[in-house]
C-alpha cells in the first residue's frame, strides 16, 4: 500500500492530503513496468547462460548427445565381442589349422600392425567427444584389417585342405585284393627265397595268393601310366602314378580292366589275378614306390584292414619264406 502524504495549510491551520498528479502517476507506472521488464530480461539472459535453464533446442541437443553416448557404449561392447571372437579364430588358425596343414603361423605383429603415415583421424579432432570417436574409429579400422588378414588366411587354408584331401585320396592306402578273395598272403617285403634260383633275394613287394581271375583294385587315386607286358618278369602289369611321388605296381595279371592314360579312383577295378611273366602260381605281386624308391606296402593298408587283420598280415609278412616270383 502506497504511503499517503500530507502538507500543512497555514490558511486553514490544518493538514491536507497531497493528491498526486495523474501524469506523474502514469510516469511512475511506466517507469516501474520498464524497470521490471529490463530486470526480467537481464535475469533471463543470465539464466540462459547458466545450466539452470535450457532452451528446447538445447534440451533436444542434450538428448541427442546422450543418445550418441549410449550408442558408443553399445558399439564399444560389440567391438569387444568382435575382438574376442576374432582373437579365438586367430588362435585356432595359428595353432590348429595352419599347424595341421604345415603352414607357417601368421606373426602377431602382422595381425596387430597399425596404420603408419599421415594422421588418418585429423578430421575427427576438435569435437567435444573427439577422443571417444577417434578411439572407436581406430579400433574398427584394426578389426577390419584383422578380418582381411584372417579371410586371406582361411582362403589359403581352404586351398591347403583341398590339396591335403587330394593327397590323402592319392596315397595307395588299401589292400589291392579283398581279404575274402585271398587264399593267403604268400610273401612280404624283404629277403626271401627265390622260387627259381633257390637263393636269398630281396623281394621288394608283397605277393597275394588268390585264384586266377580274382579282381584287383586301385589302391589310390591316380593315372594309369602303364598297362602292358613289356617289363621283364612282371608279365601283364599295371602301374598307377598317384602324384606326390607315389606309384603303385600290380604284376602277373591275367587281363586288364584299364588302359594307359586312364584316370582311376581308389577302389576301382583295374585288372584280374593271373600268373603271367616270371610267376610260379596265380598271385598278385604288388609294389609301392615313393620318389622312385620301392618301400614296404604293408605300411599303407590303414584304409582297409582292422587292427587285428593288420596284425595278422604283419606276422605273415615278416616270415622269411619263399616268394612266388
Amino acid at each position: 500500500m502506497s504511503k499517503v502524504k500530507y502538507y500543512y495549510d497555514p490558511d486553514t491551520l490544518s493538514y491536507r492530503k497531497i493528491e498526486p498528479k495523474k501524469s506523474k502517476r502514469y510516469r511512475n507506472i511506466f517507469l516501474f513496468v520498464l524497470g521490471a521488464g529490463l530486470f526480467g530480461f537481464l535475469a533471463l539472459i543470465l539464466l540462459l547462460n547458466t545450466n539452470l535453464v535450457n532452451t528446447p533446442r538445447e534440451l533436444s541437443l542434450q538428448r541427442e548427445v546422450q543418445n550418441y553416448e549410449l550408442q558408443f557404449e553399445i558399439l564399444d561392447k560389440k567391438m569387444e565381442q568382435m575382438e574376442q571372437v576374432l582373437g579365438n579364430i586367430e588362435d585356432r588358425d595359428n595353432n590348429i589349422y595352419r599347424l595341421y596343414f604345415e603352414a607357417n603361423p601368421i606373426p602377431e605383429e602382422q595381425r596387430r600392425a597399425g596404420f603408419g603415415g599421415i594422421n588418418r583421424y585429423k578430421s575427427l579432432e576438435g569435437f567435444n567427444n573427439s577422443e571417444i570417436i577417434i578411439d572407436a574409429t581406430q579400433r574398427l579400422d584394426i578389426i577390419q584389417k584383422q578380418m582381411v588378414i584372417q579371410s586371406k588366411s582361411l582362403d589359403e587354408i581352404a586351398i591347403l585342405a583341398e590339396e591335403k584331401e587330394k593327397f590323402l585320396e592319392a596315397i595307395p592306402a588299401i589292400q589291392p585284393v579283398r581279404n575274402e578273395d585271398l587264399t593267403r598272403m604268400a610273401s612280404g617285403f624283404g629277403w626271401r627265397t627265390d622260387p627259381f634260383l633257390k637263393t636269398r633275394k630281396m623281394h621288394r613287394g608283397m605277393d597275394f595268393t588268390a585264384p586266377r581271375g580274382t579282381p584287383i583294385y586301385a589302391t589310390g587315386n591316380g593315372t594309369v601310366v602303364r598297362a602292358d607286358n613289356n617289363s621283364s618278369g612282371f608279365g601283364k602289369h599295371i602301374r598307377i602314378d598317384h602324384g606326390h611321388g607315389y606309384l603303385s605296381l600290380y604284376a602277373h595279371l591275367s587281363k586288364y580292366n584299364v588302359s594307359k592314360g586312364q584316370k582311376v579312383k581308389r577302389g576301382d577295378l583295374i585288372g584280374f589275378v593271373g600268373s603271367t611273366g616270371r610267376s610260379e602260381a596265380p598271385h598278385l605281386h604288388y609294389e609301392v614306390w615313393k620318389d622312385k624308391e620301392r618301400i614296404n606296402p604293408i605300411n599303407f593298408y590303414y584304409g582297409s584292414l582292422s587292427p587285428q587283420e593288420f596284425e595278422n598280415m604283419l606276422k605273415f609278412a615278416n616270415q622269411e619264406n619263399q616268394s612266388l616270383d
